[in-house]
């Protein structure tokens, strides 16, 4: 079956033939006459099958029925996305499949500028594609309508979940117009997504093109057992005895990535890491180099599990297995797309059994161990237990992971985390000044307070459960890049120092508060742009 079965018009499949595409993969044999009939959908398919053109191009038919009027456009479609990556990923589909169409289109993620995002914007697009975050950041300045949005797309609508972005969706639905076409894709069927869809979907069709939480069937997988303190060697090994030109190295965490990359340099393979500290332009910069061939070796953690597009990447390597059983199937997905064979391997050590075991059971199969000559495992060495925080503390792949509780379903992603329980390394309250610092060097004793002065209260404030009170190491590698109320005209990613945060020269006694300390529950205003980013 052809394109030209399926309903399209004529400008949209010789875009289709441009690109090179003859026939339409499972997914968009579905999806595509099931959307252009006006209906929800519900739809599963692993990533790689091509879900992004089953809903882009059918999107755009409906859109191109009843073009905008030439002095004021309105956004007419919303897709949402989960990390930075994708959404610019989905919006080059967009502009790609609907170049023959007078349709605009755009993106807004975290992480770069906001004013020129606003430029655009108030110039009038017909397409926004956006992640949940900086969109909502974008709506508090007044810099976006959604009230006259017809089709809503949830792309990766798991992994959103996983990324505690619940809270942040609802709002969004909330601005959105009843009568509306919903359009949610998800790799995975969990009883999140399905309470999403209830509350979402208006008698929607289902499509799912694969078995639930299954890998990618062209992808060879194989487990090679190592101790802790040799994956390293082993993975150089592998891509030199190999002469690997492109792998991706998955790691759990940023600090771990870093290292690898450039450990891996001083064994003479080109590397790279890309993950949520890493500036927007240096992500762009890593994962273009890797695309073509500069670089051997794209170190990345979950971020990049979803959000990368590459064709044919033969290999895949999680150096670190997931916290999230339901992830490893996303990080192989990256290699045999579109109907190429890849390879994933997973370098695991006694550590990383438990995982193991997890993500077998999602696969409802064993994976094939191999060991590999000269690495065989010492099977003395005890089990140590994957540490996680942020206290530098090693994980059992070498670097520093996340709670235990991950792996029982206990924290979804870095969203139940980011909900006033764990805010990382600043868990003094906001009001609470730094010690300052006498002229020796050591932080100056606070002198007791008289009887005759009342110093000032440390006020505790209960910061609201939404994904905006983040700290900044928790939103590295979630969607945000949160803005002030008032917007600051910083476009580069920096925050400005609060006052609470800024050292006092001198301790003078204060007098009692004329205003009144926050009530229990009261969300306390969003800081400065770059304080909170994206995926």
């Amino acid at each position: 079956m052809s394109f030209n079965t399926l309903g399209l018009s004529a400008e949209l499949l010789r875009a289709v033939t441009d690109k090179g595409y003859g026939e339409p993969t499972p997914i968009q044999l579905k999806a595509i006459p099931v959307i252009l009939e006006g209906k929800d959908i519900l739809a599963g398919a692993q990533t790689g099958t091509g879900k992004t053109a089953g809903f882009t191009l059918p999107l755009l038919q409906r859109l191109s029925a009843q073009l905008p009027s030439a002095d004021r456009r309105v956004i007419r479609a919303l897709i949402l996305t989960p990390t930075r990556e994708l959404a610019a990923q989905v919006e080059e589909s967009v502009r790609m499949y609907g170049k023959h169409l007078p349709l605009k289109s755009t993106v807004v993620f975290g992480g770069v500028g906001f004013n020129p995002q606003a430029d655009t914007l108030r110039r009038g697009v017909d397409i926004l594609v956006a992640t949940p975050g900086r969109l909502l950041d974008h709506v508090q300045q007044k810099t976006v309508d959604l009230s006259k949005v017809e089709i809503l797309v949830l792309d990766e609508a798991d992994r959103m979940l996983d990324m505690g972005f619940i809270r942040d969706i609802r709002k969004i639905l909330a601005l959105l117009p009843k009568q509306r076409q919903n359009l949610l894709f998800s790799a995975t069927f969990s009883d999140e997504i399905k309470q999403l869809s209830d509350g979402l979907l208006n008698a929607p069709v289902l499509i799912e093109v694969a078995r639930r939480n299954t890998a990618a069937e062209l992808v060879t997988q194989v487990v090679h057992p190592v101790d802790r303190e040799r994956k390293r060697e082993l993975l150089s090994s592998l891509i030199k005895a190999n002469d690997w030109k492109q792998v991706l190295v998955f790691m759990r965490t940023k600090h771990g990535s870093n290292r690898l990359a450039e450990q891996l340099g001083k064994d003479g393979i080109s590397a790279a890491a890309i993950h949520g500290n890493k500036s927007q332009g240096a992500r762009t910069k890593a994962l273009a180099d890797f695309k073509k061939g500069a670089v051997r070796v794209l170190v990345a953690t979950d971020i990049a599990a979803r959000g990368l597009d590459i064709d044919q990447l033969p290999h895949v390597v999680n150096f670190e297995l997931p916290n999230i059983p339901e992830d490893y199937v996303h990080r192989i997905g990256r290699t045999g797309r579109a109907g190429n064979e890849g390879e994933a391997l997973s370098l695991v050590c006694v550590d990383e059994r438990d995982y193991l075991r997890d993500i077998e059971r999602v696969l409802h199969r064993e994976i094939p161990k191999v060991v590999i000559p000269g690495f065989e495992p010492n099977p003395d060495i005890k089990a140590e237990p994957i540490t996680r925080g942020r206290s530098g503390q090693r994980s059992g792949g070498g670097g520093s992971g996340r709670p235990q509780a991950a792996r029982n379903g206990a924290e979804r992603g870095r969203g139940d985390r980011g909900r006033g329980g764990d805010r990382g390394r600043d868990q003094r309250p906001r009001s609470q000044p730094h010690a300052p610092a006498r002229a020796g060097g050591r932080p100056q004793p606070h002198a007791p307070a008289r009887t005759s002065v009342r110093t000032q209260p440390h006020v505790h404030v209960r910061v609201s459960a939404d994904p905006q009170s983040f700290s900044n190491s928790e939103r590295d590698e979630v969607d945000g890049n949160r803005l002030p109320a008032v917007s600051s005209g910083n476009d580069h990613g920096r925050s400005a120092p609060t006052r609470a945060h800024q050292p006092q020269t001198h301790a003078r006694p204060s007098t009692p508060r004329s205003k009144p300390r926050p009530h229990r529950g009261q969300e306390v205003p969003a800081l400065l742009d770059g304080n909170k980013r994206d995926d």
